[in-house]
């Protein structure tokens, strides 16, 4: 099966994402990432050292897929977002729980 196969699948195993809501994450459950062009799946694991967040994204159909892996302590947060899309898809630990919400703008 092709990385752009699991993602597709994964993507419709997956929950969506409301606008405003906050869900969530559950380890090992997958998460569809939409912003726009660009599309992929998250999910994270627990660790000794933290939760890994792992993402693929891939731009349309036959984008090279990129992986990306962050590894979250309590507080901390991970945001994705493209130029052309407007807001970020935000992905934040508050302690032993991980929450997924569409935020406005990408703070710097």
């Amino acid at each position: 099966m092709s990385i752009r196969s699991m993602l597709v699948a994964a993507a419709f195993a997956s929950t969506s994402l409301e606008a405003a809501h906050a869900d969530d994450l559950r380890p090992i459950s997958a998460i569809s990432i939409d912003l726009g062009e660009v599309s992929g799946v998250a999910y994270y694991t627990v660790e000794r050292d933290g939760f890994h967040v792992v993402a693929t994204l891939a731009q349309g159909m036959t984008g090279t897929p990129i992986r990306v892996v962050s590894v979250l302590a309590p507080g901390q947060s991970l945001a994705f977002s493209t130029p052309r899309q407007e807001g970020a898809l935000e992905i934040s630990r508050n302690g032993d729980s991980v929450l997924v919400r569409k935020v406005k703008s990408v703070s710097n």
